[in-house]
């Protein structure tokens, strides 16, 4: 049997790492600003984070969601407090992907209707009606077009005002910051009017905060920089720095029943440890802050680079464009300079998302890298 080919693959063969640094099959090392696209928060072998999924192995790994599990209150609890989202209630499930199918079918429920508004340039999965949401005609196969969504501009609040006052939306879904799109984000304005509109006419705002998420923009979440509420949250990517976990955050207005959602993973032993671990060093060593004091010292930094036209992100969600395509760059910097970068959809767009304890030593040497592959 051979793999499905569906990834066009760079030719390394990771086989360790720590820290930033991952290290290949013929010893090479390379630093990690990519992060496997913004998965690892809190570094690669975290010492804490490898002993409490360790001991758990020890103790139970998995079993369904049909008996108690106290990991998964210990982590609502901790995660309502870190978050400063303690009115919301916590689903847990395994993905990006899921979680937002899983927002986006809760808002159906809530509401009755069918119709999402989405943006341009926006990715919510690839999945049923998370890729429906999702910008991107390549991946949308005809049985994911029945699903009813409308795609719009950020910051153009008369279409936003016209389509949602039609009666048929049950939920609008966005990115506080874009990610696979290119570190797009609404204005506050825009937020904010959005916010409105939707409580006006009973439709379900979610916040996918999958990519953005879990102190990568700075704060805990990255709708908090615009000080809105959303109705359901999404997460994933960084809570579980490696481990696959994602989960659903329902303001507690929208009320549960037996059978609603589900999941036979989701929200396992194993899932709950890797979770309550991240949230532990997050805390701990001040990564949330660290993100934005790094996100800042990344901004100053790139003024010095004559090729960056335009930073883009918040925190540690970055982007660097430039006037022409990077993706020859990233095979430089990668095969050259030995460092992970990201793409976007917006070609022109070089991803940053490191790990969240990164240091202004790793940032400098990031920047000198840079500056070589660009010459």
């Amino acid at each position: 049997m051979k793999l499905f080919d569906v990834y066009p693959l760079y030719d390394v063969t990771p086989v360790s790492a720590k820290g930033i640094v991952v290290t290949d099959d013929k010893g090479q090392e390379y630093l990690d600003f990519y992060g496997g696209h913004a998965v690892i928060s809190i570094g690669h072998a975290h010492p804490l984070y490898v002993k409490r999924l360790k001991d758990q192995l020890d103790r139970i790994g998995f079993y369904s969601n049909a008996v108690h599990n106290p990991l998964q209150v210990e982590l609502a609890t901790k995660l309502g407090q870190l978050s400063n989202c303690a009115d919301y209630n916590l689903f847990l499930c395994n993905s990006g992907a899921e979680a937002n199918e899983n927002a986006l079918k809760m808002a159906s429920f809530q509401t009755g209707k069918s119709r999402v508004i989405a943006f341009n340039n926006s990715f919510h999965g690839r999945t049923s009606a998370a890729v429906a949401t999702t910008d991107n005609e390549k991946i949308n196969a005809p049985i994911n077009k029945q699903q009813k969504v409308t795609f719009l501009p950020f910051n153009d609040i008369t279409a936003f005002k016209n389509e949602i006052e039609k009666g048929d939306v049950c939920a609008v879904i966005l990115e506080s910051i874009q990610g696979v799109g290119g570190l797009d984000e609404p204005s506050t304005e825009f937020f904010k009017k959005v916010e409105k509109l939707c409580k006006e006419n009973q439709v379900v705002l979610i916040a996918d905060e999958v990519q953005s998420g879990f102190g990568r923009s700075g704060k805990f979440f990255a709708f908090q920089h615009h000080d809105i509420n959303p109705d359901i949250i999404t997460i994933a990517k960084g809570m579980g720095n490696g481990f696959p976990v994602g989960g659903v955050l329902i303001h507690e207005s929208i009320k549960a029943s037996y059978g609603q959602l589900g999941t036979t993973f989701g929200g396992n032993h194993l899932a709950c440890v890797a979770t309550l671990a991240v949230l532990e060093v997050l805390e701990k060593e001040g990564l949330v802050e660290n993100a934005k004091e790094l996100g800042n010292y990344f901004l100053e930094k790139a003024k010095e680079i004559p090729q960056v036209k335009r930073t883009k992100g918040k925190g540690l969600m970055l982007g660097l464009e430039f006037d022409f395509e990077v993706a020859a760059l990233r095979k430089k910097l990668i095969y050259e300079q030995h460092l992970f970068t990201g793409g976007a959809n917006d070609k022109h767009v070089l991803r940053i998302l490191p790990a969240l304890n990164i240091t202004k030593t790793d940032m400098d040497l990031f920047f000198e890298k840079l500056k070589i592959a660009l010459l």
